[in-house]
């Protein structure tokens, strides 16, 4: 998921070749996905509570199964389709949350409820990140069971070790690395490729498997058993998010480039090769991936598969920390502290909080569950979940925005959503066994945004009171006697609202009887795009005061643009602002409200704790607005909810 570094960073579309943004969809987009084979057949066929039979007939009818749930899902649901469905050339769910809430829905809670499923996806891609991490690097280090049996007491303190590693270099962010992503995914594609085909040169069989009719037929057969075989076969689409939330930096042609031309080509080869195994040696079942390769490779597959996973872990990382980002920006999280680690790369950032959360989370995981095979019980409903609402959500966009044919849209919902609530049923049987995880991280961060958003109104409009009408204002302290003392110098008011006086000016005039010579009053607007164009994103409104220079500015911010006021500044004076207004030395004035529960809202009490809680521990606005911290001064009250 990715952003620009800053306000006027150009597309990286523009910058790049196909072929370069090909192979940096590799690297970034196909990580999950691609390390997918190291636990989704084991975990079928060795799930507990049921039993796949390595008959030739249920060999055939999973692999059936697998291949056209890939090509179903991934293939035509959402490389052909969903991805059509872009936001100013992004994608992901919260670009079609954006979507959605500039469509026009007469049933007045339908809206509402299409965006808090919009954002309990969201909440379910968090879930998704803290389990990702855990289960490809458990599944990559788990092949050194199959070297060494012993090695299994291993597993959980190489795991912590590897992914301690993972997080602690966040910091340093993956600019300096990122450029050797694609290049190992090509390396990693073409092995697990050529491994199945190899497999398959002595069983051509197995490729029979691309029928339909297998699938169809072990579904029918083995009715109970197929159905819960689908909560792991699920797993095979793990990623399948990503290319579509990675769209924005890679572009649609060359995500599908990659996938068509590589990625689903080695994925169908490894399966049916892994297929082919088990009917040859059906005690393959307890690490089919790892046993493909011959004795000599398995160590280096180790070592490779660890990278690999590694790679689909930053690239989940990566995407919370985006995600977190534009939901911050849609007014759904408080303020974060958000650091860019790169001056070129887009989407390179890093938010701490964020980052060590998922760590302490991904940790706990790790030592509770103990093993990938655990992990995958709680994996499916993560999955399966932010799928079925993308779905949902793409369907909307195609009605109310596209106006497609109704008749076209009911088409479209019975095959995808059949799949998915498919799907999505069959997972709920992981519920008891570890998927209630996932769903508990769901409803937990569905409420903490719903409860931040909620309050944020109340909150705002509380304050737009306060502050009454600011040409009000003017009008008022113009006729003060004494008249307020004018200082040298040009002072930034930041102020949520383009009608209302700032707070800090008000209490400047109240407490000093003073006014500086040049002021700007700065209303920064959050739009439904993405990022917000160079020609659109400032609009200037002079107010006479007494003579003096009063200059209200209005800057327009796409959601994954990044709000650094001193840059705004800076173009609004290329842009024709003032000349005497001195950007350079200007001091920064912010109102801070101390937010405390008691006050006549009507919500629940736990409710308004858990806001109060979040106001004061989100990210200073020095630096969230990227205000130099010599310049800048705060001026604090306090407001009860």
């Amino acid at each position: 998921m990715s952003e620009r570094a800053n306000a006027a960073a150009p597309s990286p579309r523009l910058q790049k070749g196909a072929a370069a943004l090909s192979l940096g969809a590799l690297g970034v987009v196909f990580g999950d996905i691609g390390t997918s084979p190291l636990y989704s057949l084991q975990t079928v066929f060795s799930a507990r509570g049921f039993a796949v039979n390595t008959t030739e007939a249920d060999v055939f009818g999973v692999i059936s199964l697998v291949f056209w749930t890939i090509m179903i899902v991934v293939t035509i649901e959402f490389v052909i389709f969903v991805m059509r469905a872009d936001n100013d050339g992004e994608g992901g769910i919260m670009a079609l949350i954006a979507l959605v809430q500039t469509a026009v829905i007469k049933r007045q809670w339908a809206k509402p409820a299409l965006i808090a499923a919009g954002l309990f996806g969201v909440a379910l891609f968090f879930g998704d990140g803290l389990i990702t991490p855990a289960i490809s690097v458990m599944s990559a280090v788990s092949g050194l069971s199959v070297v060494n049996p012993a090695a299994g007491n291993f597993f959980v303190p190489i795991t912590l070790v590897v992914l301690t590693g993972l997080f602690m270099i966040q910091r340093f962010g993956t600019a300096l690395v990122g450029h050797l992503f694609g290049p190992v995914m090509v390396i990693w594609f073409l092995i697990i490729g050529l491994v199945g085909l190899l497999q398959l040169t002595d069983d051509v069989a197995m490729l029979k498997a691309m029928l339909p009719t297998y699938a169809v037929s072990f579904f029918i057969n083995h009715l109970g058993i197929s159905f819960i075989a689908l909560g792991s076969i699920v797993l095979t689409i793990t990623g399948t998010e990503a290319l579509y939330a990675d769209m924005g930096h890679f572009g649609r042609p060359a995500i599908s480039r990659a996938w068509f031309l590589l990625v689903f080509p080695t994925l169908t080869l490894n399966y049916m090769g892994q297929g082919s195994l088990i009917l040859d040696t059906p005690s393959a079942i307890s690490n089919p991936f790892f046993l493909l390769f011959p004795d000599w490779a398995q160590i280096p597959m180790v070592i490779l598969a660890t990278i690999a996973a590694t790679i689909a872990s930053q690239a989940v990382i990566s995407g919370a920390f985006s995600v977190a980002k534009q939901a911050t920006a849609l007014g759904f999280m408080p303020r974060l502290t958000i650091r860019q680690t790169s001056n070129t790369e887009i989407g390179q950032i890093y938010a701490p909080a964020i980052n060590w959360s998922l760590y302490v989370a991904v940790v706990a995981l790790v030592v509770a569950f103990g093993s990938s095979a655990a992990l995958a019980s709680a994996y499916g409903i993560a999955v399966t979940g932010t799928l079925t609402i993308d779905t949902v959500l793409f369907l909307v966009v195609v009605r109310k925005l596209w106006q497609k044919p109704l008749w076209l849209v009911w088409l479209a919902g019975i095959v995808f959503l059949t799949v998915n609530v498919l799907f999505l049923a069959a997972n709920t049987t992981k519920i008891l066994h570890g998927g209630w995880f996932p769903v508990a991280v769901g409803v937990i961060l569905l409420t903490v945004m719903l409860t931040w958003n909620r309050g944020c109104k109340r909150v705002t409009g509380i304050r737009a009171e306060r502050e009454g009408s600011l040409r009000d204002f003017l009008q008022e302290i113009a006729k003060l006697d004494p008249p307020v003392t004018t200082v040298p110098g040009t002072a930034v008011y930041l102020n949520a609202h383009r009608e209302t006086a700032p707070m800090a000016l008000r209490d400047a005039v109240a407490f000093n009887r003073a006014i500086h010579e040049q002021i700007v009053i700065l209303s920064i607007e959050t739009t439904k795009s993405p990022f917000a164009d160079d020609e659109d994103r400032l609009s200037l409104d002079e107010i006479d005061y007494a003579g003096d220079n009063i200059v209200h500015l209005t800057a327009r911010l796409g959601f994954k643009d990044t709000p650094d006021v001193p840059h705004l500044l800076e173009l609004a004076v290329a842009q024709g602002l003032d000349d005497g207004i001195d950007v350079e030395h200007a001091t920064y004035f912010l109102s801070h409200l101390d937010v405390v529960p008691g006050g006549p809202f009507e919500m629940a009490g736990w409710r308004k704790r858990i806001y109060c809680a979040l106001s004061r521990n989100a990210a200073s606005p020095t630096d969230y607005f990227c205000l130099p911290a010599n310049r800048t001064v705060t001026i604090g009250s306090q407001l009860a909810l």
